[in-house]
């Protein structure tokens, strides 16, 4: 609904209101479509940086002016640039975050360093994720998750860089544990989406933005494994592998580092504006980001679907982790080839966990939040037969076709998971986003 300003907001909403006159009606009185206020929430919402005229795509005036539909192949600013920069900056942050995964068997082989530190490191990566994730949900309320997006790709990229000074175990686990800091970005990822997209389509974008950006962590395997590392050892540094895994991580890194810089500079934090810009005008409140993480602990439902992201996206890191090194061991398969083969179950992102929220959101349109909740259950519950049956696997084909199935589902549930997620608490999305998101990681370590 819109206001004009031609007096105090509050004033005039109260008078009109009394007056039990429609507030749809004022939008025929209004001249001046730069002097208006919104009213969301029973919050009057005045400066904002795009008038309606500006906008490419079909938009919600009443919540926030946030899209009713997406536009695959625009980037007209606010909406579908933020969608674009969100799956791309993820991207760039699976990419540095499982950039190591590859080589850990060569430089396991070259440092000397135990099976046990190996596995210790991959824990580690996923404890440097799993801290930030409860803590960056609260603080997208604060500060907008394009700024946080910006300020954590950027730390780990400068973390991933740093790859090539390891010389013991010990250095691995610190070196894995800062750059686990990009696992955080997913957060970040769903926030923004829920800032820019109404909740009928949400279920498909956050489908395919964490869907398209979780390719990074199966196309790094490929990447690293099967393409630079062997172009390095082989093209320039003569066959030597050591000099090439510890300077193979700056390729990604810098890719990272430069993506951060990007996103921050061409984008904006929601529909509206920038939250900074927001506050500046009084259009924004200034909200405790302690209070939003203890409101989003406190629903139960949160804490449900908090366990089931971690049967899901927890299988999923588990799998980017671990991939390349089993079938390297247990087969006998080159660097190359693992690489290659562990790729796959990534690269099932690019479009499975997008249509896990596809028809998360169709479900929802045929059979209200039950329909949400069934698809979900369906994917999980395929997803489970389907590990116990991998784990049986003997052949190496019989591994790889199994995997694939199992790995569909894993991501469609993943999908399915974000679109119930804006149903839990509206006011506090970003808390439970990070408490749900966390859930994978702790599923992983588990």
């Amino acid at each position: 609904a819109w206001i004009r300003n031609t007096q105090d907001p509050m004033d005039t909403i109260s008078q009109w209101m009394d007056d039990n006159k429609s507030v749809a009606s004022l939008r025929s009185m209004m001249e001046d479509p730069t002097l208006v206020f919104a009213l969301e929430g029973g919050q009057p919402v005045g400066w904002k940086k795009y008038d309606h005229s500006q906008y490419k795509i079909k938009v919600d005036e009443l919540d926030q002016d946030k899209a009713k539909e997406i536009q695959l192949f625009s980037l007209a600013r606010p909406h579908m640039r933020a969608f674009h920069c969100s799956w791309f900056a993820l991207f760039a942050a699976f990419l540095i975050w499982f950039s190591i995964s590859p080589l850990l068997s060569q430089i396991r082989d070259d440092l000397n360093i135990s099976n046990e530190d190996i596995w210790t490191s991959s824990v580690a990566s996923l404890q440097g994720t799993l801290f930030l994730r409860f803590c960056l949900g609260p603080l997208c309320h604060k500060f907008g998750a394009r700024t946080l997006f910006s300020v954590v790709l950027c730390l780990s990229a400068i973390a991933t860089a740093c790859t090539g000074l390891i010389q013991t175990g010990q250095h691995l686990i610190l070196l894995r544990l800062g750059i686990g800091m990009a696992g955080s970005c997913v957060v970040m990822c769903h926030y923004w989406s829920n800032s820019m997209f109404t909740r009928d389509v949400i279920g498909t974008v956050n489908g395919l933005c964490t869907g398209w950006g979780n390719v990074g962590g199966g196309l790094t395997q490929l990447i690293m494994g099967s393409i630079l590392f062997p172009t390095f050892k082989n093209m320039l540094f003569a066959g030597d592998a050591e000099k090439a895994w510890r300077t193979v991580c700056l390729v990604p890194a810098a890719f990272a580092f430069l993506t951060g810089i990007v996103i921050y500079y061409i984008s904006d934090d929601c529909a509206l504006g920038n939250y900074r810009e927001l506050k500046k005008h009084k259009s924004m409140p200034e909200v405790s980001a302690t209070e939003k993480m203890c409101a989003g602990a406190m629903n139960i439902n949160a804490w449900f679907l908090f366990i089931q992201y971690a049967c899901s996206f927890g299988v999923e890191l588990t799998m980017n982790n671990a991939a390349s090194l089993y079938f390297r061991d247990e087969f006998g398969l080159s660097l190359e080839s693992a690489a290659a083969i562990a790729s796959v179950c990534g690269s099932m992102n690019l479009f499975a966990r997008g249509l896990g929220g596809y028809l998360s959101d169709r479900a929802m349109k045929s059979w209200g939040m039950r329909g949400r909740l069934l698809i979900h259950m369906f994917f999980l519950l395929a997803e489970g037969a389907l590990v116990l049956v991998f784990s049986k696997a003997e052949s190496l084909i019989y591994s790889i076709v199994v995997m694939i199935a199992f790995s569909f589902f894993v991501q469609a549930a993943e999908g399915s998971t974000f679109g119930i997620v804006p149903y839990v608490d509206p006011s506090n999305t970003g808390s439970v986003t990070g408490l749900v998101g966390a859930g994978g990681s702790t599923g992983a370590i588990g």
